[in-house]
């Protein structure tokens, strides 16, 4: 297979790490960027700032390769937005790869040569073909050695339908949706949320970022009404520990969003699982509505997009769609970003020889992902690629003791003073909710 490349899917920081470690060990990468830049995904949420320092954003190999290109590290313990992370790292890093990196080229399609998926006969003997379609409208044909799925999956947020489908109506109200956190700090998005109701639906750490930053418009434009959505039936450990929190950014997140609600900035209706929007009245499955919402920001976690591997043998679990050895270990029920085993070429791979899920999207429909963990991933798959197995299945990863948590911190929170970390979650604690809203 050595005479073909290896084919990587992404060029956002597991993608293009990945690349890097390929590099490394002599073997030849094609990375394919559908969007236009590297880390256009991580570009489309510039305003947030990662719960992870500098020093553990930067892959291993990516920074070697960096290094002789005379690339200046930023300092290690500083906290990047997401336009920094792109700016600072992503993008130099693509260019030290060169034309190794195709951008505007969205991978479609996957099949072994010359078979779907029902043949048997020379799934590890034929090489991989990808089918490509570019930005002009061409499309062509790559015949690779192996394929690195480092696609994640931002583009395939969760609809807000409780059931995992979009709501009845969702689809037509699209216009006064959103699934991304707002930037607020852009005055044409402010003005579109401000003296409306706004309804946030979610529970993680973007939609807490998100009620913080709406909380902010709503004390500058009073006339302003944001209300929080829950499936669950109480808040419980949704803030998390405050200032006994392991994170201190994710402690001091969810202080600022507390003390949002318990201002009355933020009014709170917990136990509504949306089943249809009606107008302008979204209605939960038991027949409860909130009335006269204007705008809704659904952030309730994303999932991969697997349509276009449909060719290959892959193996997933049922529940999270992540590989079956790897699914036990990220299960969002037991663990936290700081308690997933690090992991890489066994956990990884597929009854389809040499095909890996890597980054965001190994993880299905879990929402733990960690950086430093992708990029052990993607070593331990490049060494296994090379040929060198005792590399592959050594781990070389050792997280920091309470791990490390990447994902949406505050708009404005500067770099220093954040630190990172991750912790099971804090006991619940009785809260008062404004509920039910006010018409």
């Amino acid at each position: 297979m050595s005479e073909w490349p290896v084919v990587v899917v992404g060029a956002g920081p597991v993608g293009l790490a990945a690349a890097a470690e390929l590099v490394e060990r002599g073997l030849e990468p094609v990375v394919l960027e559908r969007g236009d830049q590297a880390g256009a995904a991580v570009a489309q949420w510039h305003h947030v700032r990662l719960f992870s320092p500098w020093s553990e954003l930067v892959a291993p190999a990516a920074g070697r390769l960096l290094a002789t290109a005379g690339w200046r590290r930023p300092a290690g313990e500083g906290y990047p937005t997401g336009a920094q992370w792109a700016a600072e790292y992503l993008r130099p890093l693509a260019a030290a790869l060169g034309d190794r990196v195709r951008f505007g080229a969205e991978v479609v399609g996957v099949a072994r040569r010359g078979r779907d998926r029902v043949v048997d006969a020379g799934r590890d003997s034929e090489p991989l073909t990808v089918h490509v379609r570019r930005a002009d409208g061409g499309e062509e044909r790559i015949t690779a050695s192996a394929l690195l799925d480092a696609s994640g999956t931002w583009g395939s947020p969760n609809p807000l339908g409780a059931e995992g489908l979009p709501a009845v109506g969702e689809t037509a109200a699209a216009e006064r949706i959103s699934y991304r956190v707002p930037d607020l700090d852009d005055g044409e998005v402010a003005a579109r949320y401000a003296g409306r109701h706004v309804v946030v639906a979610g529970s993680g750490h973007s939609a807490l970022t998100a009620l913080v930053a709406f909380a902010g418009l709503a004390e500058r434009e009073p006339t302003t009404r944001i209300t929080w959505l829950l499936r669950r039936g109480a808040v419980g450990s949704t803030f998390g520990g405050g200032e006994a929190d392991q994170l201190p950014a994710r402690g001091a997140l969810g202080l600022r969003a507390r003390a949002a609600v318990d201002a009355g900035r933020i009014e709170v209706v917990t136990g509504f699982r949306a089943e249809r929007i009606d107008g302008r009245d979204l209605v939960s499955d038991n027949g409860n509505r909130l009335s006269d919402v204007d705008e809704v920001v659904v952030l309730t976690g994303f999932r991969p997009d697997l349509s276009w591997l449909s060719e290959l043998r892959l193996e997933l679990d049922a529940t999270l769609q992540a590989p079956v050895a790897l699914a036990p270990l990220v299960d969002p029920n037991v663990h936290s970003c700081g308690t997933v085993y690090p992991h890489g070429v066994a956990e990884l791979s597929h009854p389809e020889p040499n095909v890996f899920l890597v980054g965001m999207k190994s993880y299905g429909r879990a929402p733990t992902f960690l950086a430093m963990t992708g990029y052990e991933q993607v070593r331990s798959i490049a060494a296994g690629l090379a040929g060198d197995r005792a590399a592959a299945e050594r781990v070389e990863l050792v997280l920091p003791e309470t791990g490390v948590c990447g994902g949406a911190g505050l708009f404005d929170e500067p770099a220093e003073g954040q630190a990172g970390g991750c912790c099971a979650p804090a006991e619940p604690e009785a809260l008062s909710l404004l509920a039910p809203p006010r018409r």
